[in-house]
């Protein structure tokens, strides 16, 4: 089967159920979690794949995708055995601001509350309907 090269796409978990190609980069995870940083700063230039590492991460790592550990069958980090019983098992607050490019100060100011009012207005429905 051809692999796709899906350009645009930020979440890794379609990329990984539509088998688009993808560069493993879940080497990182690996290096990241046995790190034990207190702080990790992820910096890149525009368009170097940012949110979609963040994607990974959150979907290696949340609860909200546990016993998926089918998206990373065949990728470096699934190779570690005793990052197994990490997949799936912990809270993760995933926010983005991809989505909030403004000409200005302002409207970017504006646009950061908007994203984080609708993320704690999820994250509070989320939490008191479980």
């Amino acid at each position: 089967m051809k692999r796709e090269i899906s350009t645009g796409n930020q979440t890794f978990e379609d990329m990984r159920i539509h088998g688009d190609f993808y560069i493993d980069k879940t080497e990182f995870i690996l290096e990241w979690w046995k790190g034990r940083d207190a702080v990790t700063l992820i910096t890149r230039p525009r368009r170097f794949g940012k949110t979609l590492n963040m994607s990974m991460l959150n979907s290696f790592f949340s609860y909200k995708f546990e016993n998926r550990g089918d998206l990373f069958e065949g990728l470096k980090v699934w190779e570690d055995p005793d990052m197994w019983a990490q997949q799936g098992k912990w809270p993760v607050i995933f926010l983005s601001f991809a989505e909030a490019k403004q000409p200005d100060c302002i409207a970017l100011k504006e646009s950061i509350n908007q994203l984080i009012k609708r993320f704690t207005n999820l994250w509070t429905i989320t939490r008191f309907a479980a």
